[in-house]
C-alpha cells in the first residue's frame, strides 16, 4: 500500500468517507484542504459499470467544458493544402505532413493533442507505437480526425477535454484548476456528468454510474453525489 505523507494525511482526515457530497459542497472541500504550492487541477473520476470488452460498452469521447480546463494545450495538425492554412489561422502550434512524422519518429513530443485530417491518417498511423501508448493517437470519435480542423483546433484551445472507458470500467478527466471560481468548477462538473450520463450505453443492465469522486492533484479524493 502506497504511503502518505503528513499534509496528505491531514487533509483526509477533513473527508468523510462515509458520505457522498454534492459537487458545490465537495468542490468547496478540496479547495479547502488543498496543500499543492502550484494550482493543482481537480479532476473527476468514475467507476461505471461497463464490459468494456463489448463493442457496445466502449465509451469515448470529447467535450469542450463551459469554462475551459485551465490548462494551454499544444497541437499540432496533420495536414496540407487549404487545411493546413486552416490550422495555422485557428491557432495550431505546429502544422505539417511528412516533415512532423520524420520529426516525431525522431522523438519529438512537445505537445498535447493530435489533429489529422482523414488523408493524413496514413502516415499518421505509421506513428502509432509511439503516439498509441500516449493516448495522442488522432480519433474520429474524440474529433481529431476531421475535414474541419479549424473547429478542432478552436475546440481544444477552448478547453476540450477527451474522455475514456478503460479495462475496468473507469473515466478520468481535468475539470479545471483549484483557483478557477466554485461556479465555473461546478458548472464543468455539471457539463461532464450529463455527457458520461447520455452516454450510456443501452445493453448495460442495473446501475450505470458505481461512484463518482473529484480529487485535486496530490490530495485525497471525495466521493459525490450523482444522478
Amino acid at each position: 500500500m502506497a504511503k502518505h505523507g503528513k499534509k496528505y494525511l491531514e487533509a483526509a482526515k477533513q473527508v468523510d468517507k462515509t458520505k457522498s457530497y454534492p459537487a458545490a459542497e465537495a468542490i468547496a472541500l478540496l479547495k479547502k484542504i488543498d496543500y499543492a504550492n502550484f494550482d493543482a487541477t481537480i479532476e473527476v473520476a468514475y467507476n461505471l459499470n461497463l464490459d468494456t470488452k463489448q463493442a457496445d460498452q466502449q465509451i469515448r469521447g470529447a467535450m469542450v467544458l463551459p469554462n475551459g480546463t485551465g490548462k494551454t494545450q499544444r497541437v499540432v495538425v496533420f495536414a496540407d493544402g487549404e487545411q493546413a492554412k486552416q490550422a495555422e489561422a485557428a491557432g495550431a502550434d505546429f502544422v505539417g505532413d511528412d516533415d512532423l512524422v520524420e520529426k516525431i519518429t525522431d522523438g519529438w513530443l512537445d505537445f498535447d493533442v493530435v489533429v489529422a485530417t482523414p488523408k493524413m491518417m496514413a502516415k499518421v498511423g505509421r506513428l502509432g507505437r509511439i503516439l498509441g501508448p500516449k493516448g495522442l493517437m488522432p480519433n474520429p470519435k474524440t474529433g481529431t480526425v476531421t475535414m474541419d480542423v479549424e473547429k478542432a483546433v478552436q475546440d481544444v484551445k477552448a478547453g476540450q477535454v477527451a474522455y475514456r472507458a478503460d479495462a475496468q470500467g473507469l473515466i478520468h478527466a481535468p475539470l479545471g484548476k483549484v483557483s478557477f471560481a466554485d461556479d465555473k468548477l461546478v458548472e464543468n462538473f455539471d457539463a461532464f456528468n450529463a455527457v458520461i450520463l447520455k452516454a450510456r450505453p443501452a445493453t448495460v443492465k442495473g446501475q450505470f454510474v458505481k461512484s463518482v469522486n473529484l480529487t485535486t492533484t496530490f490530495g485525497p479524493s471525495v466521493k459525490v453525489v450523482f444522478d
